[in-house]
C-alpha cells in the first residue's frame, strides 16, 4: 500500500483535508486521535506517564489531564522529550498496525509532528497543507479560543514552514475556499491512485 504522511502546522486544515480523503474511501489514521486513545484510563501510556510525571496529572475521573500536562511541558521543555519517548513509540506502532489492516491502494497517516519525529522515512510521499501564519493564528484563535502567548509556543514548537515546504513531495494551499480544498484533494488522490496502481510512469516526486 502507498503510503501518504500528511502534516502541516497548526490551523492549516490538516483534518478538514483528511475528512475530503475518508469521503473517497481513503483511510486515514491519525496520529492525535490513537494519542488521545492511548491515555484513557486503563491504557498502559497512561500509567507510564503517571509514574514518570506524578498523579496530580490525572483529572477527577481519572483521566489524563491533558490541558495540564501541555502547558507543563510548553513551562519545562526539558521534558518534552521524556514524554515524547513515551507516546511516540506507542502512537507509531499502533498507526502501521491499523493500517495494515486496510484494504486500499493507498492509506494516509496524518502526523503533525512528521518532520519534527523524522517520521518522513516511514512513508513512501509526504503531503504538507499550507496556508500563511497569519491565516494560522486567525484561524486557532477562533477554534480554540487561547492567547497569542500560548499560540507563539505552539508554532515554535513545531518545524518552520519554509522547512515543511522545502521537503514535502506534494504540498496543498489552503488559504483559500473549501471548494479550493476539494479540487486540490481531488488533484492528489487521483494522482495518488495513479502511483498505487503502477499507471503513473513518471512517478513525480520533489
Amino acid at each position: 500500500m502507498l503510503t501518504i504522511g500528511l502534516t502541516g502546522g497548526i490551523g492549516c486544515g490538516k483534518t478538514a483535508t483528511t475528512i475530503l480523503f475518508q469521503q473517497k474511501g481513503v483511510p486515514v489514521i491519525d496520529a492525535d486521535q490513537i494519542a488521545h486513545q492511548i491515555v484513557q484510563p486503563k491504557q498502559a501510556a497512561l500509567s507510564i506517564i503517571i509514574d514518570q510525571f506524578g498523579s496530580h496529572f490525572l483529572s477527577s475521573s481519572g483521566s489524563l489531564n491533558r490541558a495540564k500536562l501541555r502547558q507543563y511541558i510548553f513551562e519545562n521543555p526539558d521534558e518534552k522529550k521524556k514524554l515524547e519517548n513515551i507516546l511516540h513509540p506507542i502512537i507509531f506502532n499502533t498507526m502501521h498496525e491499523q493500517l495494515a489492516r486496510q484494504k486500499s491502494p493507498y492509506g494516509i497517516l496524518s502526523v503533525p509532528l512528521l518532520f519534527e519525529t523524522r517520521y518522513q522515512d516511514q512513508v513512501d510521499r509526504v503531503l504538507v497543507i499550507d496556508c500563511s501564519e497569519h491565516t494560522q493564528r486567525l484561524r486557532v484563535k477562533n477554534r480554540d479560543n487561547i492567547n497569542e502567548s500560548d499560540i507563539d509556543k505552539i508554532i515554535n514548537s513545531q518545524c518552520s514552514r519554509e522547512y515543511r515546504l522545502e521537503n514535502a513531495n506534494d504540498i496543498i494551499d489552503n488559504s483559500g475556499s473549501l471548494n479550493h480544498l476539494k479540487k486540490e484533494t481531488n488533484k492528489l488522490h487521483s494522482l495518488y491512485i495513479k502511483i498505487s496502481t503502477g499507471n503513473n510512469s513518471s512517478n513525480p516526486s520533489k
